[in-house]
């Protein structure tokens, strides 16, 4: 694991090396234990290293024996020694035990076919002095970031968009057209980012750089055949199976290594297979909130404890009220791009914690989307039965729907929630459906609230669609999922996040082969008669008890809604307020100020928008306005002072 970033010139010239070393100190973070270069007329490469594999030897940029291939990766290849003793009964010599070499040894034996060998999470950059090309990849399901910068004279990439903002004539500036899309979504999707002129390399995706050209191309998706012929326990048996092996293999590490634990199915089924390949009990850390009633309601400790116990593991429980005013800055500016996501607090705080003890976790981050998890999953299920009504009774629903209040920090609110989300997209169309369940401002909302006219509006919605049109309507959704929210709001946290304390987060349920077999099983046996992760939960009946099987998800998130009504109300106020949308020049303050009123009448549940753009202010002071974490920290606590 570590930090990667370079620069090749498309002009011909030389690359400068010396740029290399500050494009490293400002992600340090993520490989504290070394650092290395590597500069070869018009390429320079580098990396900051987190040793995990191999911590004497392993030392980056790799070369081969002839120095005619060098290699910087972050990540870690699983399948890397079954590739390794390929590889060597075919000629090759390795120097190091690292298990990123096997891509050095792996392009020179297949060329770029080389890529569709490999099972693991990775962004790497291979430059071919030979043939003076530079290789940029990215795992299949984008669970390391890579960013991209070009213009007429270089290419240049980084594993965080803070490391391009070094550069000469790289500026921090916003994106009209990115904007609009975090907006919508809550984050920014590939290929955009939230800068201008910096882009994210699409998940499943190459970049080749040769001869002063550019070319990006695609080599995965998730499939959209479904296999009907297979019977639902040969299915559970060979997802149980896959669940087992992926789980295995990534239990390899030279160092210290743990697992996250919310008692939900997913980590719980993680821990559990860690428990049945370990001679050591497994270390395992849980995060809870304590106070008031919503952060009862969000904390989720006691079903972990009952985990930790069944399995014997060497178990900490962090209990906390973070200090979000602190957080916020320091996290946002580690995030690189702003997000509505509250997730991303408790993983950078159960992270920490951990981070103490381990150098590598696995957590069950992917499973909801490898086999069905959510509730928005169940659309065509309870639209089934809508249709049964008659229309006069549907109609009667739809105004019901409207009028229902809504929030998320108790069990009746949240119900009432869901029900208004569910009948206010009721009789849509199925992607439309699909959209109103995972957007933040509907496209009408951004279009009204929005300054910026002539802005270019992506809808990324559209455009995953369109990539999933074979299948069943799950499997459709499950693949616009891997496209757009997965990679770039779930994985992207889960990666910068746990890099802020220097911890490794591996993820076993997006396990290649597993999601591969996954992308096959019929909507049906995925999801069985309304109830969620169907195959998933027989797949692990032997495992977990039945009251963690069938408890009621959750979430990894924080009881935000309530504090931003509370204790954080000064917050809203304070970034919100009609100076500070007006000197921004982004929105039209009328708007903002409708929403506050309807959040905080409980007329919508306006968690999600509000934080997105409290997130985009902190951003916008952290990012464009140049100025410090601590800086922006000390003026949030004044606002609530």
């Amino acid at each position: 694991m570590c930090g990667i970033y370079g620069i090749i010139q498309l002009d011909g010239n030389s690359a400068a090396p010396a740029l290399m070393p500050a494009m490293g100190r400002v992600i340090v973070h993520r490989g504290p234990d070394d650092e290395g270069h590597h500069a070869d007329g018009p390429c320079a490469i580098g990396m900051r290293r987190l040793s995990i594999i191999d911590l004497a030897g392993g030392h980056q940029p790799l070369s081969n024996g002839e120095g005619t291939l060098w290699l910087v990766c972050n990540g870690e290849i699983y399948n890397f020694r079954e590739l390794r003793k390929e590889l060597t009964a075919l000629g090759h010599r390795f120097k190091t035990a690292s298990d990123s070499e096997v891509i050095l040894h792996g392009y020179a034996q297949y060329g770029d076919e080389f890529i569709h060998r490999l099972n693991g999470m990775f962004a790497f950059a291979l430059w071919d002095a030979r043939g003076q090309r530079l290789i940029i990849g990215r795992d299949r399901l984008g669970i390391k970031p890579i960013y991209l910068y070009r213009d007429a004279r270089r290419l240049a990439f980084a594993s965080e968009a803070k490391a391009l903002l070094t550069l000469p004539g790289i500026s921090a500036e916003i994106d009209p057209a990115a904007l609009h899309s975090y907006l919508n979504l809550g984050y920014v999707a590939a290929p955009l980012s939230i800068f201008r002129g910096i882009g994210k390399l699409p998940p499943a995706s190459m970049l080749i750089v040769e001869g002063g050209r550019v070319e990006e191309r695609r080599y995965w998706r998730v499939s959209g055949a479904i296999d009907r012929e297979m019977a639902e326990g040969e299915w559970v048996e060979r997802i149980r199976a896959r669940l087992d092996e992926s789980v295995r293999m990534q239990m390899v590490s030279d160092v210290p290594i743990g697992a996250f634990l919310s008692g939900g199915i997913d980590s719980s089924t993680v821990v559990g297979l860690m428990a049945k390949h370990s001679s050591e009990p497994i270390r395992t850390y849980a995060i809870g909130f304590k106070g008031t009633a919503a952060d009862d309601f969000y904390n989720e400790l006691p079903y972990a404890r009952r985990v930790a116990e069944l399995f014997h593991t060497q178990h900490q429980e962090i209990v906390v009220r973070p200090d979000v005013v602190s957080l916020l800055p320091r996290l946002l500016w580690h995030m690189d791009e702003p997000l509505s996501d509250t997730a991303f607090l408790t993983t950078y705080l159960v992270s920490q914690f951990a981070r103490r003890d381990v150098t590598v976790i696995l957590s069950g981050v992917g499973g909801d989307e490898v086999f069905g998890g959510y509730r928005r999953y169940l659309g065509n299920h309870y639209q089934a039965y809508f249709d049964r009504l008659p229309g006069w009774a549907r109609r009667a629903a739809s105004a019901v729907g409207e009028r229902l209040p809504s929030d998320r920090h108790s069990p009746l609110l949240n119900l009432s929630r869901l029900a208004k989300g569910f009948l206010e997209s009721a009789g849509l169309p199925f992607e439309e459906r699909y959209r109103a369940y995972v957007q933040v401002f509907p496209l009408r909302e951004v279009r009204r609230m929005l300054r910026l006219d002539g802005a270019a509006r992506p809808d990324m919605i559209e455009a995953a669609f369109s990539h999933a049109r074979g299948g069943d309507s799950l499997n459709r959704m499950l693949a616009v999922d891997a496209e757009t929210m997965l990679p770039d709001d779930l994985l992207m946290l889960t990666d910068k996040m746990s890099m802020a304390t220097s911890l490794e987060c591996r993820v076993p349920l997006l396990d290649q082969e597993l999601v591969e077999l996954a992308a096959r099983m019929p909507e049906e046996v995925k999801i069985r008669g309304g109830r969620l992760k169907h195959a998933m939960k027989e797949a692990v009946s032997d495992l977990l008890p039945r009251d963690i099987l069938e408890r009621k998800k959750r979430g990894f998130g924080t009881p935000m809604g309530a504090w931003l009504k509370e204790e954080l109300a000064p917050l809203v106020r304070g970034l919100l307020s009609d100076s500070v949308v007006k000197g921004r020049g982004l929105f039209h303050f009328p708007i903002v100020q409708e929403l506050i009123a309807s959040h905080e009448a409980n007329r919508i549940d306006g968690t999600d928008r509000l934080l997105t753009l409290l997130n985009l202010e902190i951003w916008s002071r952290l990012y464009l306005d140049g100025r410090a974490p601590d800086d922006v920290t000390n003026e949030l606590k004044a606002m609530l002072a």
